[in-house]
């Protein structure tokens, strides 16, 4: 499959999918591993080729604000535009299509069949690796699928160019996007990308008035420090408004780093710095008391109750409003 968002040279191909502009020589990939010049044809190798597929709860991307309770069928390929040194899916996002032999081949017709096999199933869930990576295959099986009235989400690191991210909007209904750290220096030494333009990406999608939530990894002595975690989330508050919903995820070691779990203790101080600014915070990767509970944010009612994956909804609508105040809490 020829890869979109590319412009040919006079010895070889720079692509324009994100902020990398990789320039690839003959035979050669971009920093993904999955685009390569084959010819002088930018190839997207990656096209109809999963590694992972499954029916994830739509809470587990995650996603707390957006049809919760609900299942999403989960799709992942391989390749990534970063290089976290902690990625939890190291297997398939660091390595190429020509390492990987483990996947499996889908058109996205089949796709969709898939995705209507099951009556609680939301829609399609593009994670597991970055997809913005596997770009095409992504942008092929979401329009077929907005056309049959199924929802898609992407859950991104964010790094992507701004003309294929506007083409892909259309078709997408909400996204989970990484915010790793804060600082520069962070995104470059950590993650081998730059914060820039996942700042950019994170104003295009509100702008945009689809539905976003953001993750943030909590790396002890990486991206901790409550001074610059503050300044995060007085940036959210004042980029993308107070009721942008923000998960701390704790960090495990994985991958080439083994720094010891963040302490519980960190992520209480950070979701305490968080919800001065922010209405709808959350802590993930592991089991506190009321800190994944959903509260109205203009009377403060628990109207879901989580316990890991599993939800109950009290005090909230059909139509995802607090039944105290009628404010609206969630998309269902």
């Amino acid at each position: 499959m020829e890869a979109l968002f590319y412009k040919k040279r006079e010895d070889d191909l720079q692509c324009l999918l994100c902020p990398h502009h990789c320039v690839i020589p003959a035979g050669g990939t971009g920093v993904c591993m999955v685009r390569r010049n084959a010819g002088g044809i930018l190839k997207a190798e990656t096209w109809g080729n999963l590694s992972a597929i499954n029916f994830d709860p739509i809470e587990k991307k995650p996603l707390y604000h957006f049809y919760p309770g609900k299942v999403i069928l989960s799709l992942g390929s391989i390749g990534c535009n970063m290089s976290c040194q902690c990625c939890q899916n190291w297997q398939i996002s660091q390595t190429s299509a020509t390492d990987y032999h483990f996947t499996r081949s889908l058109e996205p017709e089949e796709i969709i069949r898939l995705a209507s096999s099951r009556n609680e199933n939301v829609g399609v869930a593009y994670t597991y690796n970055e997809p913005t990576v596997w770009f095409e295959y992504m942008l092929d099986i979401a329009r077929p699928a907005h056309a049959s009235g199924y929802k898609n989400v992407m859950v991104s690191n964010g790094y992507i160019n701004k003309d294929p991210l506007i083409e892909l909007m259309q078709y997408m209904d909400a996204f989970n996007i990484d915010l790793k750290g804060f600082t520069k220096d962070f995104y470059r030494k950590f993650t081998g990308a730059r914060l820039v333009p996942v700042l950019q990406t994170l104003r295009l999608i509100r702008k945009a008035g689809k539905h976003l939530e953001l993750t943030c990894l909590v790396i002890p002595g990486m991206n901790d420090d409550p001074g610059g975690f503050r300044d995060m989330t007085r940036w959210i508050d004042a980029e993308l408004g107070p009721e942008t919903i923000l998960h701390l995820s704790r960090y495990h070691p994985t991958y080439r780093m083994d720094t010891a779990p963040t302490p519980p203790a960190k992520l209480e101080e950070l979701y305490g710095i968080a919800r001065t600014k922010l209405s709808y915070v959350y802590v993930g990767n592991i089991l506190m008391k009321d800190l994944s509970d959903t509260r109205c944010s203009k009377c403060g009612a628990t109207v879901i109750v989580r316990n890991g994956y599993q939800i109950k909804r009290q005090s909230l609508t059909h139509k995802g409003t607090c039944s105290h105040c009628g404010n609206q809490v969630i998309i269902c």
